[in-house]
Order: C-alpha cells, then structure tokens, then sequence
C-alpha cells in the first residue's frame, strides 16, 4: 500500500487569527510584534510587499509603519491558542491520524483512507471544512513522504495556480518540483547545511536527491542520508501522535519597565513560579530541580550590568506551587542585588518525569503527596473556569510589571467580556 501524507499548513497564521474578527483588516498591511512590542514575527502578505523584514525591530521601521498605515499588533497568544486548538480539532475530524507539527501546522497519515475523490481533491475538502469551522486560510501539501509533503506544501503557498493544494504523489511531478525548488526549502536541511550544500554544487532539490548517501553521511549526518531518502519516496520519518515528554519548563517574561525594587521584582518571580507549576501539573508531570534568572538589559553608558542565576533541587520531585514557591523565593534572596533596574527574569524548571516514576526516600509519605496533589487540583479548577482566582501571598494579581502589549487585540474566544458583538 502506498503511504500518503498531508501537510496542512495554517496561512501567515498569527496575522489570519486577527484577520477572523476584523473583516476591515483584509487585504489591509499587517505586522504582529514580538514580545514587548518589539521585533516583527509575522507579517501579512501586502507587509512583506512593502519590504517588511522578518525579525526587524519596531523602532526601525515606524517611518514605513506610518507612510503605509500598517496596521500593528502585539502578540495574542491565548487567541493564537485557541484557534490553533480548533484547526487541529477539525483535522482529527478529517484523518485517521494526525501529528501536530506546531501551533499552525499538523501532518496527516492517509493511507489507506477512503477518499470519494482524488487526493487533491480531498485536500480541497480540508481547505473548505477549516475555512467553514474556523475560517482559517491553509495550504495542504500531499505525498509520499512527510519531506515530499513539507516541500508540496510549500509549492501550494508559492504558486496561486495550484489554489493552496499540491499532490505530489506522482513522481514525474516530483521531479519537476525539486528541479525548480532550492535546496534550502527542503525540511531539516536548514540555511548552514543549505549554504554546504551549495557550495558541494547541490543548489537543487532534486541535486540533493541524487546525492551519493554515504557521501551524505560522511559530510553531514545520518539525517541528511534519511532526508535524500524521503526525497526519493522511502519513508524514514513516521506519523508521530503523542508528542515527546518535555524535559523541561520554562516560564519567563521581559518587563515593560525597569524593576529596581526587591518587593516588585519577588512577586514577579513568585507568579512565574506559579504560572510554571500550573503549566507542570496540566502536562501530568513533576519537576526535580529549579533554576531561576534575573538581569538587567542592554545596558546605557551609565548603567550598570548584572546577570545571576542558580539552581536548586526539590527534596522529592513534585509539582506543588507551594513548595516551587518556597524554593524559588530562597534562591531569589540568593541572587538579589540592590541598586540594578532588572529588565528580565525567568523560572525553568527541570528534571521533569512522570509522577509515578519518582523514587520516594525512606521518610516520604505517599498520601501526603497525594492530598497535596488533590488541593492543587482544585485550585487548578478554579482558576481555569475564570470566574475567580486562587493565588499565593507572594504572588501580585495587579501585573503591571509585564511586557508592554500596547498593540493588544482582545481576547475574542476565550474572555467573556471580549466576546465579540454583532448587530
């Protein structure tokens, strides 16, 4: 039976998301800032006519965001979320499996599946079913392999004939494809490698398919040889569904403006603390080590420069907030220094595993971990259902200490007072 996969692959998603609830901003210039309001990480397709850099500072290019009336915003992650969640809902509607590759893409296997049509036309119908659920813009990409399906993909957002679907299972189109596509586009090889590559006289895709293998592997890696062999129909990189276990977690934020205060500064770190081990229990998992950072920024002439950091480990590997809270404050008097302005800070916890993995000392009580494990429960609940809010004394419920969002959209799908209205 021959493997078919799906590449479907959200369109300059960050920008789309606020497109859905401002039917004003189509076809309007569109620039979506990074944290405090700083860098461009996505840009609609008339910013990226007018010149629009990826990564570029906002201060560099106000002149341009004026002349042309673009339109800014600041990053919404919990609207990004959201409707990343229901993209995804909807292609485990329409596939048999699914791996969400990232907040606007996922893989799907469709071997074997019974489709009514011809895969392109099949990818049409998930085009549509999104458009219709969510209204979200994609492109879906099919083939063989999850390489070939990426490099589809990127052919269905590139070229407007294909109308966002390309079937890449027929090779003769394949080869067409790769002999007219970059040897940089190809998935996994990124720009060193490309840039290699090149210089080798492999500027093609379809080169880089001809590769001798134990070239490949000789020069770059075993990653490169399965990369040739994808290109070439054989598939070496499976359907993954339950994403790996993470090692770590971490929770940190850039300030609006300086914190030169101990009192401010603690209560920042207490609710990234906090924010982490609500993030920790949600994973199902417990932490065995903490580590926390605090620093100045870029620092002026008369400045002065500080950057500390340490670690500690829990007696037993948990996810308590009180007792990441207790460790984190005591490492935060360690490191705390009068007369700096504290511009970042961050909570990382580590050493994360499975709960019922955790070795217990001869003295630990299981039921305790137990009963503790039931009060964090709860005041998870609480907290999620947004009706009200649980938090520890160190913590501060009035954030004004965070990142500038003076860009910020509402929250349309998951605040009630930002609901949106129609008349």
């Amino acid at each position: 039976m021959t493997p078919v996969f799906a590449l479907v692959d959200c369109n300059n998603f960050y920008v789309s998301c606020e497109r859905l609830f401002n039917p004003s901003l189509k076809h309007v210039p569109i620039i979506v800032l990074s944290n405090n309001d700083g860098c461009v990480i996505a840009r609609s397709q008339e910013a990226k006519s007018l010149g629009i850099e990826m990564a570029i500072p906002a201060f560099k290019i106000k002149q341009q965001i004026e002349q042309h009336s673009l339109r800014v915003f600041s990053s919404n992650y919990p609207l990004y979320g959201d409707i990343s969640s229901r993209v995804m809902a909807t292609l485990e509607s329409l596939a048999p499996q699914v791996e969400i590759y990232s907040i606007d893409e996922a893989f799907l296997n469709l071997t074997g599946f019974n489709l009514l049509g011809s895969l392109e036309d099949y990818g049409q119908t998930i085009r549509q079913t999104i458009g219709q659920h969510v209204g979200m813009p994609v492109c879906v990409g099919l083939a063989p392999t999850k390489t070939l399906a990426k490099l589809a993909n990127h052919a269905a957002k590139k070229y407007p004939a294909t109308a966002s679907v390309v079937d890449l299972t027929d090779p003769e189109r394949q080869r067409k494809l790769m002999a007219i596509t970059p040897v940089g586009e190809v998935w996994g090889v990124g720009r060193k490698n490309a840039e290699k590559l090149k210089r080798l006289g492999i500027k093609t895709v379809l080169q880089l398919a001809q590769m001798d293998k134990a070239s490949a592997r000789r020069q770059f890696s075993i990653l490169m040889v399965k990369t040739i062999e994808e290109l070439n129909g054989q598939v070496r990189f499976a359907l993954d569904e339950s994403p790996a276990a993470k090692k770590q977690l971490m929770c940190s934020r850039s300030f609006s403006k300086r914190l030169t205060e101990y009192v401010p500064l603690r209560e920042a770190i207490c609710e990234f603390a906090a924010q982490a081990a609500e993030r920790l229990r949600s994973g199902g998992q417990v932490c065995g080590t903490i580590n926390l950072f605090i620093r100045t920024g870029a620092c002026e002439p008369d400045e002065k420069a500080y950057s500390g950091s340490a670690t500690a480990k829990l007696p037993t590997p948990g996810s308590d907030t009180r007792t990441i809270l207790k460790i984190t404050t005591d490492l935060f008097d360690s490191l705390w220094k009068e007369g700096y302005r504290y511009a970042k800070a961050g909570v990382m916890l580590a050493e994360l595993c499975d709960p019922n993995n955790v070795q217990l000392d001869l003295f630990s009580q299981p039921s305790a971990r137990i009963d503790n494990d039931g009060l964090m429960s709860v005041i998870d609940k609480i907290n999620q259902t947004g009706r009200g809010k649980i938090w520890f004394g160190g913590q501060r419920p009035k954030r004004d200490w965070f990142m500038k969002q003076a860009h910020l959209s509402p929250a349309y799908t998951t605040r009630w007072d930002d609901l949106p209205l129609v008349n």
